[in-house]
């Protein structure tokens, strides 16, 4: 399967305009750093809580370098909902000085 894929330059402007991030990494990842407004969903959790993301328009699914997030965005293809990787993860989205937040939610 093909996996689709986004940059961060490209992702940037698709949150700006509302579109769902979905972050995959583990609870101490996403602790230390994660995007504003991203919906944290650990990769191994994600077929018991898939109620939670079905949705009718794009996902947007990153992890710390776009391995697991690939993953899950073949998972979640398989399971009809329409997912794409962030290529670089969020390594690529802080080497570029994007912002971020730390802490749990």
């Amino acid at each position: 399967m093909d996996i689709p894929e986004i940059e961060i330059a490209e992702l940037e402007s698709r949150l700006a305009a509302g579109s769902l991030l979905l972050d995959v990494r583990e609870d101490d990842e996403w602790a230390t750093a994660h995007i504003d407004g991203a919906t944290h969903v650990a990769l191994a959790t994600i077929p018991d809580r898939l109620s939670e993301l079905s949705s009718d328009t794009p996902i947007y699914v990153i992890c710390a370098r776009g391995a697991r997030s690939a993953r899950a965005v073949e998972f979640l293809r398989h399971e009809k909902i329409e997912a794409i990787n962030v290529a670089g993860g969020m390594m690529a989205w802080l080497d570029a000085k994007k912002p971020s937040i730390s802490g749990r939610a």
